[in-house]
């Protein structure tokens, strides 16, 4: 109850005991009168005095309930003060978005606005209520700066996998694969700062003594800038090039395997993130879009140490792994992200198409696309010393997940195709390594299906198995061979991937995971990369 509330009630009784002593004084001092008139009828001066002090004590008795009318007439009504604490009480459970910050708050979170004009008052204090929802901390607390928000997402990886290396032989490992942070600042409610550190692997380096052998990067790093819903730019910084789902959305909850599907392995370069700039908005309830430009993909996938002070590939005669082949799909070329090392001028154009159809509900999906003039770098050469030339890249993709209403059952299906205008310019096909040939395409498609179970509460969570089955078919090494080594392919680049296994759900936030996979190539040994694997993925 508010402070308001008991102020309306206390004046309430105390106008009742204020008329009720009024009364008795006025019906006492009357009979005082009367019976002094009888008793002492001569005293008239008494009596005269007596009424003259009666009516001072009525007129004060009036000024008393005027001033208490006027403070009742100001002070809010008992209804709203307990709707106010029934707000308070319900915004301790509703989750809090860090990003709103539309009206400036005081030090106590309360609105400013309404702080200067209304003086803090003691509340009633109500017994805590159980947070539902995400806290902005790493769902854990409120954020002690409005607008700030910290979020992280990670997977372990553990199991067997064949190694083709060593003729196929099982062998057992464990991955401690990435932990990423996601600082996200509202800096006003319509520019918005975000970033994503990532760790892979266990560390931030290569250290022998700690048993370090990884990395740490920045994957994401833009600000944007909330124009209207129809058109908001987001500045230059690191982002996801706009292809296909899992690439902007990688985080291990949102697939079922435990490895990334496939087709997000090579072919589309997840986690693809490029220098870019872009401008993205809502055309329609059903259809958002992105825009954007970007440094172009390099066909170079050697080290730094490889690229000259003259911003080229190492000089004629001193080879260099290629950035886009026939076994790796597009996986070592995306651009680099510091230090003014790209190595050609061309700038990149990709956008993309989702559709949320409200007359289907449970669906969604998207269609993108991705072109850069020239992948080849400066100074790129075969080895024999041949300069080659340019080379362009065009992606389309298109993908759907679809959860059939009041069931558990969830389709997914994706197709991907990549095309180079003049193949006989990649370097793979110009490195004396006849096996990772590039044909004039790529492409791949997938078929998924998986039922969601709901297992009940346990642990006080809400638990949901998801068991699934997932066809891949990829081919790196498509037609239109050409350059200086042996123009055919190896079979290799051509694979089917029969992937199944369970996702175990104890809250949306967390994944356990077990995942069989069996793969097909045309390769004379065979893919030999059959795996057996287990994982755990979190995002919060």
């Amino acid at each position: 109850m508010s402070s308001h509330r008991c102020v309306g009630l206390g004046a309430s009784k105390f106008e009742l005991g204020f008329n009720s002593r009024r009364a008795a004084l006025l019906a006492a001092s009357a009979l005082s009168i009367i019976s002094s008139g009888s008793a002492f009828g001569a005293e008239d001066t008494a009596n005269e005095a007596l009424l003259k002090k009666l009516d001072k004590m009525e007129r004060r008795i009036q000024a008393l309930e005027a001033e208490l009318k006027q403070k009742d007439s100001r002070a809010p009504a008992p209804q709203a003060a307990s709707t106010r604490s029934v707000n308070a009480a319900a915004s301790a459970v509703e989750p809090k978005e860090a990003t709103d910050t539309k009206e400036p708050k005081d030090a106590k979170g309360k609105p400013a606005a309404q702080s200067a004009q209304t003086p803090a008052k003691p509340m009633l204090q109500l017994p805590p209520l159980p947070a539902v929802g995400d806290k902005p901390i790493l769902g854990l607390a409120d954020s002690p700066v409005a607008g700030l928000s910290i979020g992280a997402y990670g997977e372990i990886k553990f199991g067997a996998m064949q190694n083709p290396a060593a003729n196929g032989q099982w062998q057992k490992g464990f991955d401690a694969a990435r932990f990423v942070l996601l600082p996200t600042y509202a800096i006003t409610p319509n520019i918005i700062f975000n970033a994503e550190i990532e760790f892979e692997h266990a560390g931030s380096g290569f250290d022998n003594d700690d048993k370090l052998h990884g990395t740490a990067e920045i994957e994401q790093l833009w600000i944007d800038f909330k124009i209207l819903d129809q058109f908001n730019w987001r500045a230059p910084g690191i982002d996801l090039v706009p292809i296909g789902y899992i690439n902007q959305h990688h985080e291990p909850t949102q697939f079922y395997s435990v490895n990334r599907p496939e087709l997000y392995n090579g072919l589309i370069p997840s986690t693809w993130k490029v220098p870019s700039s872009s401008v993205y908005g809502t055309i329609s309830e059903d259809l958002k879009y992105q825009v954007m430009v970007s440094t172009s993909n390099e066909d170079f996938g050697d080290t730094f140490d490889n690229r000259t002070a003259a911003k080229t590939v190492p000089l004629p005669g001193t080879p260099y792994a290629a950035g886009i082949d026939g076994l790796n799909g597009l996986g070592f070329s995306r651009p680099p992200l510091g230090d003014f090392q790209q190595l050609n001028n061309a700038v990149a154009v990709s956008g993309r198409l989702d559709v949320t159809p409200t007359f289907l509900p449970g669906f969604a999906g998207s269609v993108s696309a991705y072109f850069s003039p020239n992948t080849t770098p400066r100074g790129a050469h075969d080895d024999l010393g041949n300069f080659l030339g340019h080379s362009s890249l065009a992606m389309f993709d298109a993908e759907f997940r679809y959860r059939v209403p009041e069931t558990g059952l969830e389709l997914r299906g994706e197709y991907v195709h990549a095309e180079f205008s003049h193949p006989e310019n990649l370097r793979a096909n110009n490195d004396s390594d006849p096996t990772n040939n590039v044909g004039k395409a790529m492409n791949g498609y997938s078929g998924e299906i998986a039922y969601h179970v709901p297992l009940g509460t346990i642990l006080n969570s809400e638990w949901e198995a998801v068991p699934f089955y997932r066809y891949t078919y990829q081919n790196l090494q498509s037609g239109g061979f050409a350059g200086t080594d042996a123009n055919m392919p190896t079979g290799a680049g051509q694979r089917q991937f029969h992937t199944a296994g369970f996702a175990l759900f104890p809250s949306p936030k967390i994944a356990l995971k077990a995942t069989y996979q069996h793969v097909i190539d045309k390769s004379i040994t065979g893919a030999m990369s059959d795996s057996f694997l287990g994982g755990v993925g979190f995002f919060f």
